[in-house]
């Protein structure tokens, strides 16, 4: 039987396990009280058909407002994809309190702090794995993981235990796991990709349609 999801993250809102993330983000609180400053919660549904992997919390977005991919661009195609797709009740995520639910899906990080510049160092993303791999653990079998840009799809790989030389990540790219899951790919929707064009609304919106298909939606 799955873990219960809670419990694989109940230990996360006082980790301070990484001293220059903790840091980091003290000061980050300093200069913004009213800014939420800790380990980002996984957000939506506790028994989810797809879970949505990301990097990490953005500075103004899920650092501030306490959900992932809330309050900054990053979310914008995101939850307006969900939305489209059946997996969000709404297709804008404004605040952690604005009454959005998501249906049978979850977003997490690969990271679950703020990081320096958007950019965790490999001892960080290690040190937190442990929390994505408890997340994973408690998914059933035939579960959808959709990893937004390679860190995240490098962090399933090390929770799930795989070698990322049988799995190289590539847009689109669909992998099977001997836990049960697939495991797809898509470039991140970060601002940069989204504007210079790498990352179109249609590119996206293909990994989802693929993912609709495959769990039956």
């Amino acid at each position: 039987m799955p873990n219960d999801p809670m419990t694989a993250t109940a230990t996360l809102t006082d980790c301070r396990d990484c001293p220059r993330l903790a840091g980091f983000l003290d000061r980050v609180k300093a200069d913004n009280p009213a800014y939420y400053c800790r380990p980002v919660h996984p957000f939506g549904a506790d028994n989810p058909r797809l879970l949505i992997v990301g990097l990490a919390p953005g500075l103004h977005g899920a650092n501030r407002s306490g959900r992932p991919f809330t309050g900054d661009y990053a979310g914008i195609l995101l939850y307006e994809t969900l939305h489209q797709f059946g997996f969000a009740s709404r297709p804008v995520s404004v605040s952690a309190d604005d009454g959005l639910e998501l249906i049978n899906c979850r977003i997490t990080n690969a990271v679950k702090c703020l990081p320096p510049a958007n950019k965790p160092e490999t001892a960080e993303i290690k040190q937190c794995n442990r929390h994505l791999k408890a997340e994973l653990a408690a998914l059933p079998s035939g579960t959808a993981v959709l990893a937004l840009g390679n860190i995240a799809h490098a962090a399933v790989l090390m929770a799930l235990g795989l070698k990322a030389k049988a799995h190289a990540f590539g847009h689109g790219a669909v992998h099977e796991t001997a836990a049960g899951l697939r495991l797809y790919d898509s470039y991140h929707c970060s601002r940069y990709n989204t504007q210079t064009r790498r990352l179109t609304p249609e590119m996206f919106q293909a990994v989802f349609a693929r993912i609709h298909q495959d769990l039956g939606n």
